[in-house]
């Protein structure tokens, strides 16, 4: 029998997916038009691009072929998901590499704002903290631009994460070979804070930071030369067994020209060595501060394991950069829909139940599809009849 999707011009809509996906449409009406790049009509709406780029990390699509055979066999992502009419491969592969990017960073930061207004903050008394880090994604020989190492390719990944709010915020893509520091000034807002380990540290940068008025928590290393120039008080019995303003690095060749404040604490019998401009805090709010930029860790990891966000899909930097992007929408389209939903933060249980209610609602279209309408030919014969 043939399955008739569309029946009678009524679109069957999943509720779960279509409420999953109603912030990201919201921010649809003010996207700007996605144009073609010649004469010839899109295949794709920035919508159905969207759309399927969601759908491939919240059902853990394992690459660019699986998403576009799930969009021609599976019948709820053919109507829900797919551009009217279907798509071939060489037309998803084409968008998703040249089109995409400035409305996928509309939808966003659109997002973003939508967090940032709803989500309470865990850590007010910290301030603005951003947690900045980088994470490598394995390339393929053939991305002539993800420069690594003979024989590896590889892009980095440079996040930056709000702390308070338990969600990404800035984000750049780069070779596997960039340094990270450099992306640090890209990130911070003046005022916010970044909180980063001791590879982010660079003297120089630690004066640039202050004169920019954008703040600092990062750890050093234990051996870094240090000047100190006033001690403060220490708490008896606490963590914290150094708290001091100082300069850091040999005078006349990489020593701050901006006196900086140095909190040592212990956590086992391992010590830590944080510098910072953050003179408000007490000595155990910086070690904190610290101690929480093991979120951003978390996070990759999550969004890793649970999104299959580094499974290439597209190989040129402009199609992997859409992929980041639309993997970090999902993940902000998730904290949204827990918050809303649940009043909870993002986690695998909810993400599964979203997940099993969107099959149930779509093996239940299969089933009412099954189930002859008026006018349409009954199995052995007739046309089906309305009943009360």
């Amino acid at each position: 029998m043939i399955r008739n999707f569309l029946r009678l011009g009524r679109r069957l809509t999943p509720k779960a997916f279509a409420r999953f996906m109603k912030p990201a449409r919201k921010r649809l009406k003010t996207t700007p038009v996605l144009a073609s790049n010649g004469d010839r009509p899109l295949k794709m709406t920035f919508e159905d691009q969207l759309n399927a780029l969601v759908y491939f990390h919240l059902e853990e699509h394992d690459s660019g072929r699986d998403l576009t055979q799930a969009l021609e066999e599976n019948a709820f992502a053919r109507q829900e998901v797919a551009p009217e009419g279907g798509i071939q491969k060489s037309s998803f592969f084409e968008a998703l590499g040249t089109r995409g990017l400035e409305q996928l960073l509309h939808v966003y930061n659109g997002l973003m704002a939508d967090a940032s207004s709803l989500f309470p903050k865990d850590y007010a008394h910290l301030g603005d903290l951003q947690a900045i880090d980088g994470s490598l994604v394995d390339a393929v020989l053939s991305m002539a631009w993800a420069e690594y190492r003979d024989g590896s390719k590889k892009a980095k990944v440079h996040l930056g994460f709000d702390i308070n709010r338990g969600v990404p915020s800035r984000v750049f893509l780069s070779e596997g070979t960039a340094d990270e520091r450099p992306f640090v000034r890209r990130i911070l807002e003046p005022g916010q804070t970044g909180v980063m380990d001791r590879y982010y540290q660079c003297h120089r940068d630690f004066d640039r930071w202050q004169a920019e008025g954008k703040h600092f928590i990062c750890r050093i290393r234990a051996n870094t030369r240090k000047t100190v120039l006033e001690h403060n008080p220490v708490e008896p019995g606490s963590h914290v067994f150094s708290d001091a303003v100082c300069l850091l690095g040999t005078k006349g060749q990489n020593q701050t020209a901006q006196p900086v404040r140095l909190v040592g604490y212990r956590v086992g019998k391992k010590s830590f060595w944080v510098a910072t401009d953050r003179h408000d805090l007490s000595g155990e709010d910086v070690a904190l501060a610290y101690k929480l930029r093991w979120n951003i860790e978390i996070f990759f990891g999550w969004w890793k394991r649970h999104l299959k966000v580094y499974h290439l899909i597209s190989r040129s930097r402009h199609g992997l950069m859409v992929q980041i992007l639309a993997g970090l929408i999902t993940y902000l389209l998730l904290a949204l829909y827990c918050h809303e939903e649940y009043g909870e933060k993002v986690s695998i249980k909810r993400v599964r139940e979203l997940r099993h209610k969107i099959e149930n609602e779509a093996a239940q279209m299969d089933a009412d599809d099954l189930v002859p309408q008026p006018g349409e030919i009954q199995p052995g014969g007739g046309l089906a009849t309305a009943t009360t």
